[in-house]
């Protein structure tokens, strides 16, 4: 088939690329000329495992083509918005001018009979707004495939996606002939695209408009719950005296449970879940849902919390104030395996140190680069042992694997002071103390002073 893709962000160069390597003939369309000259050489401007060889493959095969102009869409027969949709500034609800502005630019170049497929994360509502836009052309046919991509795996989740899911109208009884069970409309359209997934038993959900909406945010949601949970949790543990970690663990062993999203430690941050939430939360309150609004205001103030609470913890173990103090911050980025630091909560954490005195020396493998520009009263270092020279505290606050792995011994020939706050808690504290470390985490200090103790 021959597609476009409008959006060549973190979703769109993923999915453009993809459809490439399924055999589709694809165009991606972005208004950054910098954005489409980097991807038409096949470099990502962004880090994201194998994405770069995947746009090369898709280059190379002269399936895959990126430009600036919408013309370059007309001969798809399908087009997946994929722009993104930001908080307001003003507000908590997501900002719709990129998906408004991105169909008002391809309606020109629509032909006849095109299918248009979102696949933004969005409010209740969205399609049928859009649907107002595209009214001059009551020929095209509107359609919602909401994504679920996660940045470090988004070419894999893309590849072998848990659910594929099709917002159509009038549902799931509409999208198919009664008589035959053949798909109609944007259910074959879409059926046809990801017909490789599909054959490989990909499941699929055909809903209404309003439940493909609903769902990433409503998954987001659920997630993020997880997190704030157990992260307030591990206040708690804190306070009792009990370790957060095998409490998770055993928590976790429980099937109608499950371990993921149940480690606790710093909190979450991105593009996503923190404006997905609050956007979730906009929609209950305009829905007049106050038990979901509510919710979700706990869940965020939780998180956010989460910063707080580590800033206070590294003053209490530098003698209770951070003033004059050298911190290595071990981490910028939001999440490991990506240099996105949209809400990182290792760069706020950071932030709030440097405003409290300190002397914050901040390290990342990949996202110093974006950080400096957005945080020049920093100090960043690429070279992870320039950061950790001569200094006081070390926070570990995005959990790469360089930084999991680092030798005890090692890293405190270059220190002047052995004190490590793992905000993340994926050290081995023990090894560490052995090695005559301070060790703190967020859950687990209780815990870790009383086997020292004991030790």
């Amino acid at each position: 088939m021959k597609i476009s893709v409008i959006g060549c962000g973190y979703l769109g160069a993923v999915h453009a690329a993809t459809l490439a390597s399924m055999g589709h003939t694809v165009v991606g369309i972005d208004v950054d000329p910098r954005k489409v000259a980097q991807l038409s050489s096949g470099a990502a401007p962004f880090h994201e495992p194998g994405l770069d060889e995947l746009l090369r493959d898709g280059l190379a095969t002269g399936r895959l083509r990126f430009s600036t102009d919408p013309a370059g869409a007309k001969a798809a027969q399908v087009h997946f918005l994929c722009v993104g949709t930001p908080q307001e500034k003003t507000s908590d609800a997501a900002d719709l001018t990129f998906l408004v502005s991105a169909s008002e630019a391809l309606l020109p170049h629509l032909a006849a009979g095109a299918v248009v497929v979102g696949k933004s994360t969005v409010p209740v509502g969205t399609v049928d707004m859009l649907r107002g836009v595209l009214a001059p052309r009551p020929d095209v046919l509107v359609g919602w495939n909401p994504e679920f991509l996660r940045q470090g795996t988004a070419v894999k989740d893309s590849l072998v996606p848990d659910r594929l899911v099709y917002g159509v109208e009038g549902g799931r009884t509409a999208a198919f002939n009664r008589d035959t069970g053949a798909p109609l409309g944007v259910t074959a359209a879409l059926d046809a695209v990801y017909e490789p997934l599909l054959r490989a038993g990909i499941p699929r959900l055909v809903c209404n408009f309003a439940t493909a909406e609903l769902i990433k945010s409503a998954a987001n949601a659920y997630l993020a719950t997880k997190v704030s949970f157990i992260n307030a949790v591990a206040e708690l543990c804190d306070a009792a005296g009990a370790d957060v970690s095998e409490l998770g663990e055993a928590m976790g062993l429980d099937p109608r449970i499950g371990s993921r999203y149940l480690h606790a430690g710093l909190g979450f941050g991105g593009g996503c879940l923190p404006k997905d939430i609050r956007s979730f939360r906009t929609q209950a309150a305009a829905l007049g849902v106050p038990a979901v609004e509510d919710w979700m205001g706990l869940v965020d103030s939780v998180n956010l919390d989460q910063r707080a609470r580590t800033v206070g913890l590294a003053a209490a173990m530098c003698g209770g104030s951070l003033a004059g103090r050298s911190i290595t911050v071990l981490g910028a980025s939001f999440k490991p395996d990506t240099d996105d630091i949209r809400d990182s909560p290792a760069l706020d954490v950071a932030d709030r140190l440097a405003a409290a005195g300190a002397h914050v020396t901040v390290t990342d493998p990949k996202a110093v680069n974006h950080a400096w520009r957005r945080y020049p009263g920093l100090r960043f270092e690429v070279s992870t042992r320039r950061a950790l020279q001569d200094s006081e505290l070390v926070l570990l606050l995005t959990e790469w694997d360089e930084y999991r792995q680092l030798c005890p011994a090692a890293t405190g020939r270059l220190v002047r002071r052995r004190a490590v706050l793992d905000a993340r808690n994926v050290l081995d504290a023990a090894a560490w103390q052995a090695d005559g470390w301070t060790v703190r985490g967020l859950g687990t200090s209780a815990a870790v002073m009383a086997a020292a103790a004991a030790g």
